[in-house]
């Protein structure tokens, strides 16, 4: 890839209308800059996209039908040597930062990111850098500091499942249930089963003890 040249990319995000959304934004700010090969919805439909396509740059959702975006990484690493990753998730958790640099990302940035913001970070990656949100390089210069404890608080959170996991990050930070249905694209019944779940397999029993829990393991 030379400096004018579009980066390539594949956009693997199991929300339909958040790829819409990503490629549109793209289109908009990236003409010319970034060139959309392909688009995958989970784990599987990934690790093909990339064997084929062989992107510059894919942008990884953390969370994904069929063993999340480490998964993705871990079996494109011989089919696609010279690709990188760019992480582009709803959760800023230091576990989910953390595990996916240690996966092989080679950035990491929020949802909240805007256009041109994606555009440069893509651009970024495709040459090599390192690139993370002001708040999330933080978590990870604590995790190689050794002041994370990511072990413990992986293993609270094998209890719960990818989705409860969202809902609870969101449920925690004060997030109406409304709010947290329209953030993941599911029905507030569906946020309701998931938070019973959650305080279920945590043995908690309220939305302040969970907030609580959450903070005390730097979850927020």
């Amino acid at each position: 890839m030379t400096a004018s040249s579009p980066v390539r990319i594949v956009i693997v995000d199991d929300h339909a209308m958040f790829r819409s959304g990503v490629r549109a934004e793209l289109a908009s700010a990236g003409v010319g800059q970034v060139d959309i090969l392909a688009e995958a919805a989970d784990v599987d439909q990934a690790v093909k996209a990339i064997a084929e396509h062989q992107p510059d740059v894919v942008l990884l959702d953390v969370h994904l039908p069929g063993g999340g975006g480490v998964e993705v990484m871990r079996r494109s690493q011989t089919t696609a040597t010279n690709t990188r990753y760019l992480a582009l998730s709803v959760s800023d958790a230091a576990e989910d930062v953390i595990g996916t640099i240690r996966g092989g990302a080679r950035g990491y940035v929020t949802k909240t990111i805007t256009g041109p913001e994606l555009v440069s970070a893509i651009r970024r990656v495709a040459d090599g850098d390192a690139v993370f949100s002001p708040r999330l390089a933080g978590f990870v210069l604590d995790a190689f500091a050794g002041s994370i404890e990511v072990a413990a608080v992986d293993e609270d959170l094998d209890r719960l499942t990818e989705r409860e996991r969202e809902v609870m990050r969101l449920i925690a930070r004060g997030y109406a249930y409304k709010e947290v249905a329209k953030e993941l694209f599911i029905s507030i019944k569906t946020v309701e089963t998931h938070m019973s779940s959650v305080l279920r397999k945590l043995q908690l029993s309220s939305r302040h003890e969970l907030t609580r829990w959450a903070s005390d393991r730097r979850l927020l």
